[in-house]
């Protein structure tokens, strides 16, 4: 698909995740760093009613939610290799990019919120609990060096972007399992390339942080 790639984030956001994808994907982009009061303006509103931030254009073409964004660009450019063949590797990298934006993100949200689920109510809730979260998670980056196996994927992108930020701010616990993954991802060049350009739009004070 033709058309400027647009990327809008702030450094101290989720944006951090579509920045490393856009760096593992290797297409010229362009950033436009909003902070959060011009987020609300109406020309933001336009490409996201949400007013936050990530969200990417391209061509005529709006994206926002980082998962979607990820599995965007891993299908605009396959030539990344950042998606799987149809197939058995295909239907992990779909189950488990979903579960970390589905159940994943409602149970880190509920626990920042001081949200408890009674156990008689946690058949109405999509994650159960965070213990079945965890164990659910555990086995996804035990199945392979990467979760749809020998290839990486968007959804490394976005499930390992989850774990490295909840034990980073203790919403995910640090498991043997978790680190391991967590530190064969955080030594991809792309994923070295994205911190240092965000790092290196954070305020000085808060430069080494995330």
């Amino acid at each position: 698909m033709a058309g400027e790639l647009v990327f809008y984030t702030n450094p101290m956001s989720r944006g951090r995740i579509v920045r490393w994808m856009l760096e593992e994907v290797g297409e010229p982009y362009r950033t436009v760093v909003l902070d959060y009061d011009s987020m609300q303006s109406p020309d933001y509103l336009a490409i996201n009613p949400m007013g936050k931030v990530p969200a990417i254009t391209h061509g005529g073409a709006v994206v926002t939610e980082c998962a979607a964004i990820c599995a965007y660009l891993a299908d605009a450019f396959p030539e990344a290799g950042l998606i799987p063949p149809p197939g058995p590797s295909r239907a992990a990298y779909y189950r488990w990019l979903f579960y970390a934006a589905g159940p994943v993100e409602a149970a880190i949200t509920n626990k920042a919120l001081g949200v408890e689920v009674p156990a008689e109510r946690e058949k109405m809730v999509g994650y159960r609990n965070m213990a079945a979260v965890v164990a659910a998670l555990e086995g996804a980056v035990q199945s392979g060096p990467y979760i749809c196996g020998e290839q990486f994927t968007a959804a490394d992108v976005y499930v390992g972007s989850q774990l490295i930020w909840g034990m980073l701010f203790g919403s995910l616990p640090k498991t043997p399992a978790f680190e391991a993954y967590s530190d064969r991802l955080k030594s991809r060049p792309a994923a070295a390339r994205a911190r240092e350009i965000d790092d290196a739009l954070l305020p000085e004070d808060k430069r080494g942080m995330m």
